[in-house]
């Protein structure tokens, strides 16, 4: 039986990453760095989950003999970095830069009305689904969601199952009763190793993903109903 859906947020809920793209090159700029992240890096440095590892492993490949040279110095930086890009990012959303991608609002409407649960696992930050959601829904949006696993709750990013794990565990239900939706592999293989079938609705960064083990690979949810989703799930 089908009781629950779980939404996977950046790029998967919202076209959010040409808008995260621009705040961690605003917040590069505002610390006086040179970096500065074209489309296709971070395209390739999306294949790392979380804001602060992306930019650690970037900080590491442009100096491969970064140390802690003194306590804390270098997660101070990356910490601040992240401060700002999120600030910037939280703006741009509520200026209504950002939108849910196509058929996201309807179908979670159809899914509350027929009684299915929603639910939110993603490694983004509270702040940043708070905004989005915000934006889209209200400022009521976290009663649409009996769960929700983020970066604060669920600090192992994916591709480990973590933040799928807390959520189920909180919703008190099993995979089976359960349909992940994502955009990327990361996503895809955290939701498998959950138990979970997964419908992906791919982006620009993420459309040359590898989505083996999907249940259904769609190009965005306009067309995907509940009446459909159990079709596919009681396959």
């Amino acid at each position: 039986m089908l009781n629950a859906l779980i939404f996977d947020v950046d790029g998967t809920l919202a076209d959010t990453e040409s808008v995260h793209l621009e705040a961690f090159n605003h917040a590069f700029q505002q610390e006086g760095l040179d970096w500065h992240w074209s489309t296709e890096q971070y395209t390739q440095l999306l294949d790392i989950s979380g804001g602060k590892e992306r930019m650690l492993a970037y900080w590491r490949s442009v100096d491969p003999d970064l140390k802690e040279v003194e306590a804390g110095a270098v997660s101070d930086t990356i910490n601040r970095l992240h401060e700002i890009k999120t600030a910037y990012y939280e703006n741009a959303v509520n200026s209504g830069a950002v939108a849910l991608r196509p058929g996201v609002l309807a179908l979670m409407s159809e899914a509350r009305r027929q009684g299915l649960q929603l639910a939110i696992a993603t490694t983004t930050s509270p702040v940043n689904i708070a905004a989005l959601m915000r934006s889209a829904i209200g400022l009521d949006w976290r009663s649409h969601f009996l769960a929700i696993g983020d970066a604060s709750n669920a600090p192992v990013k994916k591709p480990n199952p973590q933040v799928y794990m807390k959520v189920l565990a909180d919703m008190g239900m099993r995979a089976a009763d359960c349909v992940a939706f994502e955009d990327s592999s990361n996503g895809l293989r955290a939701a498998r190793a959950a138990g979970l079938d997964t419908i992906i609705t791919p982006n620009g960064f993420t459309a040359h993903h590898d989505f083996a083990g999907a249940l259904r690979v769609v190009p965005n949810l306009s067309e995907v109903n509940v009446a459909r989703l159990k079709e596919w799930h009681n396959r």
